[in-house]
């Protein structure tokens, strides 16, 4: 009764198995990819340039309102026309009073869109809205 002579009785192999690293990874990519998308709040609107930018309420959570240069009014990303805009506005701010309001309009649209958005707001009971704009370079 010998033992054979070179074979090795349950050898171990110190492999890596990258199999589970494969599958966490590709987990995490699908998240990003759909995280991603919903981290701009509101419409992309082009904003206005400006020189000086208000510092004070950066860390602020304000509510998101936009106006596309098609003239479409959003709050956050839902889309109102201007009659039903006030009631909605009015129903976020009783929801959560006190929060501020940044309105983000397109840089194609006149004053008067952006006023009559700012007036519709205030029917809404807003206080005050700070315009939204890009710093200039």
């Amino acid at each position: 009764m010998g033992m054979a002579v070179g074979g090795k009785k349950g050898s171990v192999k110190n492999d890596i198995n990258v199999t589970p690293l494969v599958d966490v990874v590709l987990v995490l990519l699908i998240i990003f990819m759909v995280i991603t998308p919903m981290l701009q709040r509101g419409k992309d609107v082009k904003l206005p340039q400006s020189k000086s930018i208000d510092e004070e309420n950066k860390d602020a959570d304000p509510i998101i309102l936009s106006v596309t240069k098609d003239r479409h009014i959003y709050i956050e990303s839902d889309e109102y026309d201007k009659e039903g805009f006030s009631p909605a506005l009015k129903a976020v701010l009783d929801e959560k009073p006190g929060r501020k309001l940044l309105l983000k309009g397109d840089d194609a649209l006149t004053v008067g869109d952006v006023r009559e958005v700012m007036e519709l707001a205030r029917k809404a009971g807003a206080k005050s809205v700070a315009l939204g704009v890009e710093e200039q370079k």
